[in-house]
């Protein structure tokens, strides 16, 4: 029969899930713990640490170079967004002026301070952009509500107003444990992920963070080490948020929660994920089906929009990203692990001949 270039495609995919998904270590520069990743494409990713460590690679990981900003060894930097070799953003989290974000346009030579918290009482997560200089950043609960700052040039950041979000439950909050409690889809639309209270939730904008709404989700929840620690979209609809309890980390829970409404509901696949995991990521143009998760524990792919899960070999991480057009996945975790998942068959599913 005639295949078309999608089932081609897709017979291409299902061949190299089917085989032994597996890390490839690489070699680390620092042992610090690295809860930050991002993955611009099979050649270049960022990664981020405590005690101020950034590191970026341009060769695929043969070598990393450490490109952390200047005097910030007493930071946290538990989030890093970058958009190419040159081009990056990462977070500090903590209390009060701890919460920062820095910028650099050159590769990490220099790096500029463009946010600095101000209220002792925030302290936030996560950051996540649209484009390049159009993203939210956003914080635990301040006088009931969370709190977000949002930014249309990539320097000037301002707190959005506080009327359109919806009131917090006693003691919820989100984990920034992977940078990915908070992320962004399409052109205005972005999700958060919370627990620590008596339910785990998901938080949903239309409109770059000006309005929220607000859904359960059925994430193991009750106690302040449980909850939703990662979410991801495939497209505006499709998504999915992992998590559990993280004082658990081997055991099996409630973790995992799918929606193909934006988010509105939320419901269990047909499997658990193995233990508990604070990342979760989507394959681009894998029409909502390829999905990877990763923890302390351990990593899993699904091939069937998370249904079903099967491991990856290798070792557990505290946090994955995936290239934009799919050419591979990297993961970092304690004392500088970092490794590399290529996954050239994904060129033939989205019509590529290379990587990108």
């Amino acid at each position: 029969m005639t295949r078309t270039p999608f089932l081609v495609g897709a017979l291409a995919f299902s061949a190299w899930m089917a085989g032994p998904a597996q890390w490839t270590p690489q070699i680390s520069p620092t042992r610090e713990r690295l809860r930050g990743v991002s993955a611009v494409s099979a050649t270049v990713a960022w990664a981020s640490g405590n005690k101020g460590t950034a590191l970026r690679t341009t060769d695929g990981g043969t070598s990393w170079l450490s490109v952390a900003p200047p005097a910030a060894q007493d930071l946290d930097f538990r989030d890093i967004e970058a958009f190419d070799a040159r081009t990056a953003y990462v977070l500090s989290i903590g209390p009060g002026d701890r919460s920062r974000i820095y910028r650099t346009t050159d590769g990490g030579a220099r790096w500029a301070l463009v946010f600095t918290n101000g209220d002792p009482r925030a302290f936030y997560d996560a950051i996540a952009f649209w484009d390049r200089t159009h993203g939210l950043a956003f914080g635990d609960p301040v006088d009931g509500r969370f709190t977000i700052v949002r930014t249309d040039d990539g320097v000037t950041w301002t707190p959005v107003g506080r009327e359109g979000m919806p009131e917090a439950l006693p003691g919820e909050g989100a984990f920034a444990a992977s940078g990915t409690c908070l992320v962004t889809g399409g052109t205005t639309r972005a999700w958060f992920a919370t627990g620590g209270a008596a339910r785990t939730r998901v938080f949903r904008s239309a409109d770059r963070g000006s309005t929220w709404q607000v859904a359960d989700t059925p994430l193991v929840a009750g106690t302040a080490s449980a909850g939703a620690f990662s979410l991801a979209f495939a497209d505006e609809q499709h998504g999915m948020v992992v998590g559990g309890d993280y004082r658990r980390e081997g055991e099996p829970s409630d973790n995992l929660a799918i929606t193909g409404d934006g988010g509105r509901t939320w419901t269990t696949g047909k499997t658990r994920l193995r233990a508990f995991r604070s990342a979760v990521a989507a394959w681009p143009r894998g029409k909502g089906r390829a999905w990877i998760a990763a923890g302390p524990a351990g990593a899993d792919w699904s091939d069937d929009g998370g249904q079903t899960w099967a491991p990856v070999e290798g070792e557990g991480f505290h946090a994955l990203s995936v290239a934009r057009r799919g050419a591979a996945a990297w993961a970092v975790g304690e004392q500088g692990r970092i490794a590399i998942l290529r996954a050239r068959p994904l060129d033939i599913f989205q019509g590529r001949s290379r990587d990108d």
